[in-house]
């Protein structure tokens, strides 16, 4: 600095400690520490204004000509030859103190170029330190503490940099697709896509605790821009040792937890680390954190409707159903090894499509992500139904009583909501929260023009696909992008569906509906047993899979027309083959080894719990006797069900809904299509099964 002001006199100095007081020797032409610097300089306290002053005046006789002090939320003070000068600042939030220093010096250097008077100039200076604090300027820094290091150490690691981190005019945060730089403290960087084409940084974690500061300049200096590897398919027998994965179906129940225990019992054959999530009908079991989403190999998601899946963005990602992880779980973890991908974030929709061969389609995972928000809806509304008929049919119609309040609740409010929670859900499904609103709508007008589940349906992927559309073909400027997701979108996708429902969809639709709402309704009695019959064997085809959730969403859907017999030949049916195949097992004990008697046992419990899934482990054994048995007896169940009249006010249940009057009627004839069903099923298998030590003998 000495040698740099025999050519330029006015040398302008900013720095701290041990920089600023052997810089302050050299008496530079302007100076800017703030109060704690000139308190170190002078060796003493300065709590006093008139103390600060005084110390500024010191330096002034060391030949400095300017000195200017910034005093923080008070201010800045200017000494020189023409006086002394205090500037206080504007209130405002403080969001960062980042880089008020160097702002103040930018202020004051523009003023003096400007040829402003040193009062004017200390104000604009004090102006722009009060902005730079209002904002965070600091680089937004994503820091990877690489596991394994040990809880303790990666912990101080973490606090240390954290503290050193506004020095270094950085700021930590935990989302990486906001980063700007990472820095891992470990031995490797991880193969993560999520920080291709950000610089990124490799340290040791014993620098990261012993010099923090220093760590993190060598970081803003020496960080590289990183590309992820591309991870060769690796063969299945040397797959990942940790995953992760994510289950739901439908309803939230059988094949949401089923279909999490193969998973962990196939994984832990292997050998490898696992845990699984359920999205089941009470929210998230078994939740995943994020330090086991960073740590897994691979994500497996078996759903057969959309999830949230946003915190495994970047993970390789394996996508399936639930009736496939269940059935097939070893050769769905093969797959997973060869064909994950890595999962972005915001492309939900054509992720849940890239996901290679699936028991459910698209539009289908759409419907039945209409159906799980719908249907405890319907449950809820179906049972106060039900518990209002228990004071006799006509006795809501007497206002001011507990029947008609129950009716209310119900039929008025709750099968009120249904349709358009299920459009809602559906365009919701497609279109993630965009797709919420409109869908919304269109199943509300759907209602109000009579075009009921039908309608609803047909509302819910029209909004879901327009709102889709808008979002990703409408390009506009960045400063208006915020209002797409809360007035654009909203408004043009519920203008085109509600237009669309009202004078295109909504008329022709009621007229179907009603047509077949009148033909159920008064269909005789041979084509009644006929609808059942085919009713009642789709639910027992495949247990839980399409074909069966075609089956109950078609049930589930007439209970908004208030027809409820199709409902109960569905439920009745369903029950048939857990019941059948546990009674096979009381029947025929000598042909069953150990474990197929107490899974029998289970089967049992989750028949009369309305589980169907609870066949699986049968049907998987022997397919070729198991389900020709159960399709014969949920036909000859569904068939009688609708035979004799039986009304299902509620969904779900099994024949625990017998406990809520009025729920199930007849009830006598309804538990004889369930008993004639099983009996049937139950001793057919009983007769066809062939003894486990004569399959072992002819395995061997």
């Amino acid at each position: 600095m000495t040698r740099l002001r025999s050519q330029c006199p006015c040398i302008i100095f900013d720095s701290s400690r041990e920089a600023l007081v052997a810089g302050l020797k050299a008496a530079p032409w302007l100076v800017k520490p703030n109060r704690r610097e000139l308190e170190i300089w002078a060796g003493r306290k300065l709590p006093e204004l008139k103390d600060v002053i005084e110390a500024a005046h010191a330096l002034r006789e060391q030949g400095i000509a300017h000195v200017v002090i910034s005093l923080g939320a008070e201010g800045a003070l200017w000494v020189n030859a023409s006086g002394e000068w205090i500037a206080k600042p504007p209130t405002c939030e403080v969001v960062s103190t980042v880089g008020a220093g160097d702002s103040m010096v930018g202020g004051l250097i523009y003023g003096l170029l400007m040829r402003e008077s040193s009062e004017h100039t200390l104000r604009l200076a004090t102006a722009v330190a009060a902005l730079a604090v209002s904002q965070s300027n600091a680089m937004k820094t994503l820091l990877i503490i690489e596991p394994g290091l040990g809880q303790a150490r990666a912990y101080l690691a973490k606090t240390l940099l954290g503290a050193a981190a506004p020095k270094a005019h950085l700021d930590i945060i935990d989302n990486p697709n906001d980063a700007e730089l990472a820095i891992v403290v470990g031995n490797a960087i991880p193969a993560d896509t999520s920080l291709n084409g950000k610089k990124v940084f490799l340290g040791d974690i014993d620098r990261a605790v012993q010099h923090p500061e220093l760590f993190l300049s060598e970081a803003k200096g020496k960080a590289h821009t990183y590309t992820a590897p591309i991870a060769s398919a690796s063969a299945p027998a040397k797959g990942p040792k940790r995953i992760v994965a994510v289950t739901a179906c439908p309803t939230g129940v059988a094949h949401t937890f089923m279909a999490a225990e193969a998973i962990e019992t196939e994984a832990k054959k292997r050998g490898w680390w696992v845990k699984v999530e359920t999205r089941g009908s009470v929210g998230a079991g078994n939740a995943i954190t994020p330090e086991e989403v960073a740590e897994a190999d691979l994500v497996i998601v078996a759903a057969d409707i959309e999830v949230d899946l946003a915190k495994f963005a970047g993970k390789p990602m394996y996508r399936t159903s639930t009736g496939l992880a269940l059935k097939k779980t070893a050769q769905e973890l093969d797959k997973a090894l060869v064909e994950a991908k890595p999962y972005e974030a915001a492309g939900k929709a054509s992720a849940a499509q890239e996901s290679g061969k699936k028991e459910s389609a698209g539009a289908y995972r759409h419907l039945l992500t209409g159906v799980s928000y719908m249907l405890p809806m319907v449950v809820a509304g179906g049972l106060c139904i039900a518990l209002s008929f228990a004071f006799g049919i006509q006795a809501f119609k007497e206002p001011g009583t507990l029947a008609a309040a129950l009716m209310q609740i119900g039929g008025g409010s709750a099968f009120a909501l249904m349709v358009p929670v299920l459009a809602g859900y559906i365009a919701f499904s497609i279109a993630d929260r965009p797709g919420l609103t409109p869908g919304l709508i269109g199943g509300m007008l759907a209602v109000s023009t009579g075009s009921g589940f039908i309608g609803g349906i047909i509302a819910g992927f029209l909004a879901g696909y327009i709102a889709k559309l808008i979002s990703s073909k409408l390009k506009l400027p960045p400063s208006m992008e915020a209002l797409k997701p809360i007035l654009i979108i909203p408004l043009f996708s519920s203008l085109v569906v509600g237009l669309a429902m009202i004078y295109l969809i909504g008329t022709p639709v009621a007229k179907i509906l009603a047509g077949l709402t009148h033909w159920l309704q008064t269909m005789g009695t041979a084509n009644a047993v006929l609808l059942g019959a085919i009713l009642g064997g789709m639910m027992c085809t495949d247990m839980g899979g399409p074909v069966n959730k075609a089956a109950y969403a078609f049930g589930v859907g007439l209970l908004s027309t208030q027809t409820y017999a199709p409902m109960a030949a569905i439920m009745a049916a369903g029950m048939v083959p857990p019941l059948a195949l546990g009674l096979a097992t009381l029947v025929a004990r000598r042909k069953f080894d150990k474990a197929q008697q107490e899974g029998g046992k289970a089967a049992l419990v989750l028949g009369l719990c309305f589980i169907t899934e609870g066949a699986i482990p049968f049907a998987a054994r022997d397919p070729m006797r198991v389900l020709p048995c159960c399709i014969i007896g949920g036909a000859l169940t569904g068939a009688l069900s609708m035979a004799v009249g039986a009304k299902l006010m509620a969904p779900h249940g099994g024949l625990f809904v017998l406990l809520i009057p009025g729920a199930i009627t007849p009830v006598l004839g309804y538990l004889l299509a369930i008993v004639a069903g099983t009996l049937v099923a139950g001793l057919a298998y009983a007769f066809l099964k062939r003894p486990e030590t004569e399959l072992a003998a002819k395995a061997a």
